[in-house]
């Protein structure tokens, strides 16, 4: 049987974002490596990534590893897979990890994604910013 974290990987590599709608909780929260304060609620988590399926160049899974780690909600130990991809933005190759964590009944409660190296999380910070405001989920900078 295909675990949660099986379906997410499945509609990533599929590009498929409708694939994700039944994955996340309602008040999912996204922490991003470029912004200090999460992406909340299923509408939004689920717009970020329409545009990070586009943003994503080559996007690969190279690993996975399982186990339990505390969540930034509310500090509780929740069951937690790691996933390890490599892409390319702009030009940039990217080498990171998301890290997905569930509730109890094996939705996505939090998600957090750590790419490196530094010069290619500006470039991912610059694209997906400018994905948010051509979509309408952000206002553009001043």
């Amino acid at each position: 049987m295909a675990t949660t974290a099986d379906l997410f990987r499945a509609a990533v590599e599929n590009s498929d974002p409708a694939g994700l709608d039944d994955l996340f909780t309602d008040d999912v929260r996204f922490y991003s490596p470029v912004k200090f304060t999460p992406f909340e609620g299923k509408p939004m988590v689920l717009g970020l990534f329409g545009v990070l399926l586009r943003t994503f160049e080559d996007f690969r899974y190279v690993g996975a590893l399982d186990g339990t780690a505390e969540t930034s909600t509310d500090g509780a130990e929740a069951p937690s897979d790691i996933l390890i991809f490599r892409a390319t933005v702009n030009g940039k190759q990217i080498h990171g990890i998301d890290l997905l964590q569930f509730d109890e009944a094996g939705k996505i409660k939090e998600f957090t994604v750590m790419v490196r190296p530094l010069s290619a999380v500006q470039t991912l910070s610059d694209a997906v910013l400018a994905g948010l405001v051509a979509d309408g989920l952000v206002p553009a900078p001043n």
